[in-house]
């Protein structure tokens, strides 16, 4: 389909959202899944508004749709501005319909959030990327510069073969005898939120390799948001937390989210363990303790997803231990402005 001029843009109203926009924004987001990384999970109207409006957590992207003059939705742009932290960085992404590639919409789109961040006073802007050819060509012609690299991995619940976790899982018990392990449904409760939060802020240990990053800062405030986020994507939360017997401080949890609308597949979000308490074969044990957690309550999942830096060496060990296999590749981007 061949395009020309300029792209007319809808920025969406965090509100109240055009619905037309929202139908044509997940159009142009699945059909550049299905060309582009066809073993993930396309959007719905639900996560795509959910994010609209709630981001991950409370923070939500600047969002426009990009039109053709026949009114036919051809991209999306959206633009994250970070209120918790990292105030020096926005963060672009940008997709455009794989039928009008390579007529310049993706760099009108690129160059509006530019402006966008700019406009927000940052001096740094972030973006990701698939690792396909056509992708990082684009990426080098908007004069980003590679600083990051993440690996998406994949585990098949149903092919498990669950006597290696279960002979892992004993074998690590002993070196975790001084830890008890609860289990936690929905969003944190009010009487652990604060110490949640500090648990949750040792995955600022995780690797950020050469991005122009400060260390995340967690609040309970930001922990209800990004409960609440989830919820409104309709997923189902899972937090499993090692907690010190003696002291009763947490010292480290997992967490997961299961799509409510497609109950086949959930999302590994982080799994950490705080630094005091390293060496007990906690990460492990969470890992785990949370399969079993999920094969009890959410027999049906088929598959769980999981990102790490690829210079994430402990967890990648732990994740392939685990039988997680990968099915993809990012690519972190930066542009000091």
């Amino acid at each position: 389909m061949a395009f020309a001029g300029r792209v007319e843009l809808t920025w969406l109203d965090p509100d109240r959202p055009d619905a037309r926009a929202l139908a044509g924004a997940v159009a142009v987001l699945e059909a550049a899944r299905a060309v582009d990384a066809p073993h993930e999970l396309g959007p719905t109207v639900t996560s795509f508004t959910a994010r609209h409006r709630n981001g991950w957590d409370g923070d939500p992207p600047v969002t426009a749709v990009a039109w053709d003059q026949r009114g036919r939705a051809i991209g999306v742009l959206e633009i994250w501005l970070g209120r918790w932290d990292n105030l020096h960085l926005g963060a672009i992404d940008v997709t455009v319909d794989p039928v009008v590639r390579r007529q310049g919409i993706g760099r009108q789109l690129f160059e509006a959030g530019v402006q966008r961040v700019v406009d927000a006073g940052r001096r740094v802007v972030l973006a990701g990327s698939r690792d396909l050819p056509a992708a990082l060509a684009f990426a080098k012609e908007m004069g980003l510069d590679r600083a990051y690299e993440e690996v998406h991995r994949r585990q098949d619940v149903r092919t498990l073969d669950w006597a290696r976790p279960d002979r892992e899982y004993a074998a690590a018990q002993p070196k975790a005898s001084g830890y008890e392990f609860l289990r936690i449904s929905g969003a944190a409760p009010e009487d652990m939120i604060e110490d949640v939060a500090l648990m949750t802020a040792a995955i600022n240990d995780a690797p950020t390799d050469d991005l122009d990053m400060e260390d995340e800062v967690f609040t309970p405030e930001r922990i209800r948001v990004f409960d609440a986020a989830q919820q409104a994507r309709n997923r189902r939360m899972y937090r499993l937390v090692a907690r010190e017997r003696a002291t009763g401080v947490l010292a480290g949890h997992t967490v997961v989210g299961v799509e409510g609308e497609r109950p086949w597949h959930a999302w590994q979000y982080d799994t950490s363990v705080v630094r005091a308490h390293r060496g007990h074969r906690l990460g492990l044990l969470l890992k785990v303790g949370m399969l079993r957690w999920l094969a009890e309550e959410e027999p049906q999942l088929r598959t769980l997803d999981t990102e790490n830096a690829a210079s994430n060496a402990h967890m990648i060990g732990v994740n392939e231990l685990l039988g997680y296999y990968v099915i993809g590749k990012t690519i972190g981007w930066q542009r000091h402005l």
